[in-house]
């Protein structure tokens, strides 16, 4: 069954246990998903409202973009804790002779990758949803300002939590060049998305 047909308190139970996945990477996509879908119902309940038609194509248009990005988060969740069984499954691999041992290293290694390949793309997903969220700023229904202050949170939280997760498994990765390129784009995502996080987060303060 995957992670994301469990309702709310089966995902949480599965994710107290003691079984080794999911973790820390689903919960980080878990939470771009909330947060990108709060900017999605922000962007609805702008939409229709006369007060703010001036910005109504804008609204419908950040609906249509924050829905693609939540189809992605959902779809990461369960990505990401399948590609942790495949790191964990390396571990099960025969090393009795040198050619079993090259081939568990080699295993290894590119589950590693695949590891560190779903938790970059929740960085990307994340600065998507909080430069959605940004263009909402002074144009949305002021009656959903502290939704939006949420969304900007659960989507920094996603960012951050997805970084904690390349920043584990690129310490295994042999690859030198693959560690350094997402080192340098993981940075550079997640600098401007806290930026953007904490921006929202202080103007919707200021609203309230």
């Amino acid at each position: 069954m995957k992670l994301v047909d469990h309702t709310i308190k089966e995902f949480a139970k599965v994710l107290a246990s003691d079984a080794p996945a999911p973790g820390g990477g689903s919960t980080a996509a878990l939470e771009g998903a909330l947060g990108v879908a709060l900017t999605h119902m922000v962007a609805g309940l702008t939409v229709g409202k006369p007060k703010y038609q001036e910005h109504e194509e804008l609204m419908k248009e950040l609906m249509e973009k924050s829905d693609k990005i939540l189809c992605d988060f959902i779809d990461v969740i369960d990505r990401d804790t399948e590609a942790f069984n495949v790191v964990s499954a390396v571990f099960s691999m025969p090393k009795s002779t040198d050619e079993e041992k090259a081939a568990r290293k080699n295993a290894m290694q590119e589950g590693l990758k695949g590891c560190t390949l779903t938790p970059f793309e929740m960085m990307s997903y994340s600065l998507a949803g909080l430069e959605l969220t940004y263009q909402a700023l002074g144009k949305f229904n002021e009656s959903a300002a502290s939704d939006l202050g949420v969304a900007a949170l659960s989507l920094k939280a996603a960012v951050q939590g997805a970084w904690l997760n390349v920043k584990i498994n690129i310490g295994g990765i042999k690859d030198e060049a693959s560690v350094n390129e997402y080192r340098t784009k993981g940075e550079e995502i997640l600098k401007r998305s806290i930026e953007l996080a904490d921006e929202i987060y202080a103007r919707v303060l200021e609203m309230l």
